[in-house]
């Protein structure tokens, strides 16, 4: 055999290996159809993401907005405007200025904070019930609160650092014993269920033997509330919320996989035990700050996460509009409680009527699908 032949023969064997890998892949005509299909629906949930968040984005702008507009006085868009553009000389520069605008910067931060830890936490434990509302943690920082106001009479610096220290223990303490033997979500909602009825004694012991002026700084505090914000507080958050949140956003994928189990997560090539900690700790960073800023404002964190994930649907992580959701519940909140009523009641106590009756349609729901939201 010549050469000139054997590079036809070769020439030939290599246009029959095309032409049946060609042909196989034709003969499967269910494969393209099915992957446009996959396609489809990803893009489909990836633009629901995408809008649902610039949605909840713009309204919690308005919603900012139009905290700073509202008051015993209204100030146009205007107004408002030249005094976020730096002018002192008006006559909404001190009630836009000095009052309103470290209120609703306070608002939305920690209403931010509080939405996307809640969902972290639900979303890791696979529970909508495991929010830092129901397990403990911001009754760690509410207890500690209390004892730094009513018996060691300490300022009001010191009692943010000690609410921060002590929601960062409590859940390192319900870590720890929920990670004997395994860790499970059942048994880290349960003992933090535990702790927190135990925190809950805590407080009302020590107020019970407060007195008038100190009972009344306590109650202000472990309720929650916008009162008396100033940039001192706002600026630990911000700065929080800048560092945590991109944390969070990229354990997103982490999150997705810890849904299906550890067992599942391990093969998959995950770190199980590294991820759950950076997103507790990252949560609890975000929590605790929020709480010693402006106390445990009630059933944001416990609201906020199921809200999205119905506004986003299923398969894709809601820490992002979470926070946002969260941002605007608290804004709005704190907004009824000043001018709808004939008093003025805390940002916390209108949250709390607005959860309460979720938690129990939540709590009703659970039972009657047997044990599934």
């Amino acid at each position: 055999m010549t050469q000139m032949q054997m590079q036809m023969q070769m020439q030939m064997q290599m246009q029959m290996q095309t032409q049946s890998a060609s042909g196989s892949l034709a003969s499967r005509p269910s494969a393209s159809p099915l992957a446009r299909v996959i396609q489809r629906g990803r893009r489909g949930r990836h633009a629901r993401l995408v809008t649902v968040t610039v949605v909840l984005g713009a309204l919690a702008l308005a919603v900012f907005a139009l905290t700073l507009m509202v008051g015993h006085t209204f100030y146009g868009p205007a107004q408002v405007m030249q005094v976020l553009l730096g002018d002192t000389d008006s006559e909404a520069a001190f009630t836009v200025g000095e009052l309103r605008l470290p209120r609703a910067s306070l608002g939305i931060l920690t209403g931010f904070a509080f939405g996307a830890a809640g969902a972290s936490f639900q979303t890791l434990l696979r529970n909508p019930l495991a929010s830092p509302d129901i397990i403990g943690v911001s009754g760690g920082a509410a207890a500690a609160a209390v004892v730094g106001i009513v018996l060691l009479k300490w300022n009001e610096t010191s009692i943010s650092l000690l609410a921060l220290g002590a929601a960062l223990a409590t859940a390192l303490a319900i870590y720890l014993l929920a990670n004997r033997r395994g860790f499970t979500g059942a048994r880290f909602i349960l003992i933090g269920i535990g702790l927190a009825a135990m925190l809950q004694s805590v407080i009302s012991y020590v107020i019970s033997r407060a007195a008038a002026w100190d009972m009344q700084a306590a109650m202000q505090w472990i309720t929650g509330s916008l009162n008396g914000a100033t940039w001192e507080r706002v600026l630990p958050v911000a700065i929080v919320c800048l560092l945590c949140t991109p944390v969070l956003l990229y354990t997103g994928r982490s999150l997705g996989l810890l849904e299906l189990g550890d067992d599942a997560a391990t093969a998959l090539g995950l770190r199980v035990n590294g991820a759950r900690i950076a997103v507790i700790l990252s949560a609890v960073v975000l929590l605790a700050f929020a709480t010693a800023a402006a106390g445990p404002i009630t059933f944001v964190a416990f609201m906020s996460g199921p809200i999205a994930q119905r506004l986003i649907g299923p398969g894709k992580p809601s820490l992002l509009p979470a926070g946002l959701v969260g941002a605007v519940l608290v804004l709005t909140a704190d907004l009824i409680g000043q001018f709808v009523f004939n008093e003025r009641y805390p940002v916390g106590v209108i949250t709390g009527a607005l959860g309460a009756p979720y938690l129990i349609f939540l709590l009703t729901r659970m039972t009657r699908s047997g044990g599934t939201a």
